[in-house]
């Protein structure tokens, strides 16, 4: 796996200085891109999607993850399976779209097919001492949180899923996923690797100055500041800010709405944070207005001004959650250099387009701040390029959570080759 004229990854990864950037051979090594396949995203409980993109019986989407390609299908019972995406026979692909609707997974090559269960149900000319019941698709571990599905591609997934579905479920639940529909989904490719992307993700150091879309509703206050940069008038400010998330938690959850921060990003496996904030000026929903997108609201949320939830998982995901709609993310590394970074938007499945909502509206902010997002972290990655680039600072204010997940990723890259 590793080049042996590079540094041994343990080495690169002991040398790391804490509250530092990683050095360069993480964002452009292919050996170090080949370890994250297998001991990040081959090992770890990764986000793919949401449940409402397989809506009914036959549903199917595809994912590729590195050279793997898993196939999530709603059957008949209305239950969600996810299997690899190779035919038991001489190995097909069963699905090339990314999403399609299918009475059973039929092989167009020669015609095997299996039920929607992932059971081998026609395999023709193979002879009357051919045992189907052995042939069915390989599984791949899926577990619903509240509606966000997540895939395992080890044989032993790790087993903490089941604390953050607990922890998480009570926030989520009042928001419905499983009452909601796909509104719209874009695929960006980020010029970039993937650990950029979601560096990029957990700070908002550089939302003012290149973030004016997004910056319309959040609070300047919400992500971290350095106080000795404050005038008086600022920081007074501030404390507003903060005893009105204070006040709002209250309240929320007064009304059956779970909003204080939880955070294990870095002391789990399966890292994860939450936290309700508060919407500016009208206090709605993330939109140029920042009144809601749909006027059909979410599950049993009667209020539209409820918040919005954010969710963060490791390694690759970040979801927001309102009262009218929800923006998840999801982050796939492609190649050392390259990340695919999938949005959805979703509604309330009986909102109807162009009456409850308009999909320009409701799009807006993050279409704009993804498209921010790239130009920025391919500006990085060509910097990182450079023999000149040397692990720079974080800020100790606004660059938390980036720590956060690089103590995330190296200790799990560590724990993978002690494995």
């Amino acid at each position: 796996m590793w080049n042996s004229a590079a540094p041994p990854l343990a080495e690169l990864i002991a040398r790391r200085k804490p509250g530092h950037s990683l050095e360069q051979a993480f964002y452009t090594s292919p050996e170090v891109f080949k370890a994250d396949l297998e001991l990040i995203f081959g090992r770890h409980w990764i986000y793919v999607g949401v449940e409402p993109d397989v809506p009914e019986p036959g549903d199917v989407m595809t994912m590729e993850i590195g050279e793997t390609s898993v196939v999530i299908v709603r059957d008949d019972d209305m239950q969600v399976s996810a299997f690899h995406n190779v035919c038991r026979h001489r190995g097909a692909r069963l699905v090339s779209e990314p999403k399609a609707t299918v009475g059973n997974l039929v092989c167009r090559y020669h015609a095997w097919t299996y039920g929607l269960d992932g059971k081998l149900l026609f395999a023709n000319h193979m002879g009357e001492d051919f045992d189907m019941s052995c042939r069915g698709l390989k599984p791949v571990h899926l577990r619903s949180v509240a509606g966000l599905l997540f895939i395992c591609l080890a044989d032993r997934p790790p087993e903490d899923i089941a604390a953050m579905d607990a922890a998480m479920s009570p926030y989520l639940a009042p928001h419905s996923l499983s009452d909601a529909k796909v509104a719209f989904s874009a695929d960006l490719i980020e010029n970039c690797n993937w650990k950029l992307t979601m560096e990029n993700n957990r700070e908002c150091y550089h939302c003012s100055g290149n973030h004016p879309e997004l910056t319309i509703p959040l609070f300047a206050y919400g992500f971290g500041f350095s106080p000795k940069t404050l005038d008086e008038t600022e920081l007074e400010q501030a404390d507003r800010y903060a005893a009105m998330v204070t006040d709002l938690h209250g309240r929320w959850e007064a009304r059956g709405l779970p909003s204080r921060e939880l955070e294990h990003l870095a002391d789990r496996v399966t890292g994860f944070r939450t936290e309700r904030l508060p919407i500016d000026r009208h206090g709605e929903s993330q939109t140029f207005d920042t009144k809601v997108a749909s006027r059909r609201l979410l599950g049993g949320i009667n209020d539209p001004q409820s918040g919005g939830l954010s969710f963060w998982t490791q390694p690759n995901s970040w979801h927001h959650f309102m009262s009218d709609h929800v923006v998840t993310f999801c982050a796939i590394p492609i190649g050392p250099e390259q990340t695919l970074v999938r949005t959805k938007w979703l509604v309330h499945k009986e909102a109807v387009e162009g009456e409850d909502y308009d999909i320009e509206n409701l799009t807006a902010v993050w279409a704009a701040t993804n498209r921010q997002d790239a130009d920025l972290v391919e500006i990085s990655q060509a910097g990182i390029r450079s023999p000149a680039y040397e692990p720079g600072p974080y800020s100790p204010y606004t660059e938390g959570l980036v720590e956060k997940f690089c103590d995330w990723y190296l200790g799990r890259l560590s724990a993978g080759l002690a494995a």
